[in-house]
């Protein structure tokens, strides 16, 4: 994969219809995909090294952006999902790489403004199920 530009990596929400609204002006984004292990080591093991279950531990997938709203509809829906601490589908874009898509609850939200300058938001997804990737 060759390099991307930041600004072409999308957050998406379900709109409830069967499709997707682009989360407005997110200027930084990160994802990050973790899987917890777990350790069987006793006695026996090989020189006493560590030793792992393969696929035993719990995988996660956690989103957070900072950006400025595009307009009232996409700052509603966010504000509701919040509010409701419903599970909706998202989907993150990854032009060239490929997409991530499932559901997720906003686990953070926070709106700031500094007097000359626009207001901004903080926003965390927490995966809450089965994540799936599909290669663009």
């Amino acid at each position: 994969m060759s390099a991307q530009k930041g600004k072409d990596l999308l957050l998406k929400i379900g709109d409830g219809a069967g499709g997707f609204v682009t989360v407005a002006g997110l200027r930084t984004r990160r994802i990050a995909l973790n899987a917890d292990t777990v350790d069987v080591t006793d006695a026996e093991s090989n020189g006493r090294w560590r030793e792992l279950l393969g696929g035993a531990g719990v995988r996660r997938a956690s989103v957070s952006g900072t950006g400025v709203f595009k307009d009232q509809p996409s700052d509603a829906m966010l504000r509701q999902a919040f509010f409701d601490g419903s599970l909706r589908d998202w989907e993150i874009v990854v032009p060239g790489f490929g997409v991530l898509s499932g559901p997720f609850q906003i686990s953070n939200l926070d709106y700031r403004g500094e007097h000359a300058a626009e207001v901004t938001f903080d926003i965390s997804l927490d995966s809450a199920g089965a994540i799936t990737f599909t290669a663009i």
